[in-house]
């Protein structure tokens, strides 16, 4: 009696059962992550041996072939399938959290090592350099570089600034600040000696706060004058299978080559602007939230818990028919 075929089917169920839940409890367990994608677990049957080959039909053509006999030899998991679902936003009132409405991914780089990564997760911050960073201080990636400059003129006795725009035109780290002091060339004294270095930079505009709109846009407003100015732009990627993407922690995503970058992996205005190209838009003072649905994950535990139950009866009654069998001799 082959009984051995039963319990190899009856282990292989538990070893993959197990696993299910454990991608089910990882589930439940960033219910709260920001921007988390649940994943699913998919279930395929193991190799069937043969206990007898179908016949090939006769070459007249008058006979019938018959069906092949196979027993399986258990479950396997073919895949372990993340869900890139669209989470529902939830307002925070920070600026510096940042939710893609739709598709696309922020891109952070890693300074020490120069590495990239995706991520969906826009809990943003401003650290001591100013710079838009991640938690982890990864930098947000986007177009870079611009700012104002401005001359400090006399007109009808009184001190006037005149501006002089430049746009962002560099990829790089996004940087929020602007502060224009003669040290940095962003100011020039254009009285006639009316007025001091030291009295223009104290009355030179200076960012007082920022924005940032849906394409991404930053926008420093200014003290004083009240302008506004685009010190960069914020760029999205995206990809034909995002399925492919690997999980490092900390909602991050590496292996874009096998998920297909759309475009090219170096980010450009014209291929990486939000709303653009299929890319969904940027919500500022907005967070995703995770798209872990309790309900059908503590339904797909239930299932999964029965079925590791069924396969350890399968073992247990194989167990008992071999016991018999044993006892036969007695």
């Amino acid at each position: 009696m082959a009984l051995i075929g039963s319990l190899n089917s009856g282990i292989s169920a538990l070893r993959n059962f197990a696993r299910g839940l454990e991608v089910i409890g990882n589930n439940i367990a960033n219910v709260n992550s920001v921007a988390y994608k649940g994943a699913t677990t998919k279930y395929t049957d193991s190799f069937s041996q043969f206990l007898a080959k179908p016949a090939s039909s006769p070459s007249d053509g008058n006979g019938s072939n018959t069906s092949a006999s196979q027993i399986g030899m258990g479950v396997e998991i073919s895949g372990i399938q993340s869900k890139f679902l669209q989470g529902s936003l939830s307002s925070t009132g920070q600026t510096s959290d940042l939710a893609v409405e739709g598709q696309g991914f922020f891109q952070v780089r890693n300074v020490p090592d120069n590495k990239v990564f995706a991520t969906r997760a826009g809990d943003f911050r401003t650290d001591d350099r100013s710079f838009l960073v991640s938690n982890d201080g990864y930098r947000v990636q986007g177009m870079s570089g611009g700012t104002a400059s401005w001359s400090a003129e006399v007109v009808n006795g009184e001190l006037n600034f005149v501006k002089t725009i430049v746009p962002p035109a560099s990829v790089g780290d996004i940087q929020i600040t602007y502060q224009p002091t003669f040290a940095n060339g962003l100011l020039t004294n254009n009285t006639g000696g009316a007025f001091t270095d030291a009295e223009i930079e104290a009355l030179a505009p200076r960012m007082d706060s920022y924005t940032i709109a849906t394409n991404g846009d930053v926008k420093a407003t200014l003290t004083a004058t009240g302008d506004e100015i685009v010190l960069g732009r914020i760029l999205l990627m995206n990809f034909q299978d995002p399925t492919a993407l690997t999980r490092e922690g900390s909602n991050l995503f590496s292996g874009f080559d096998a998920a297909g970058v759309i475009g090219s992996l170096n980010l450009s205005a014209s291929e990486n602007t939000a709303g653009t190209n299929g890319l969904g838009s940027i919500r500022a003072g907005t967070l995703e939230l995770s798209n872990v649905d309790l309900t059908e994950e503590f339904a797909n535990m239930i299932t999964t818990q029965r079925s590791f139950q069924a396969a350890s009866r399968i073992i247990t009654v194989s167990d008992d028919i071999l016991e018999e069998v044993v006892n036969l001799k007695r």
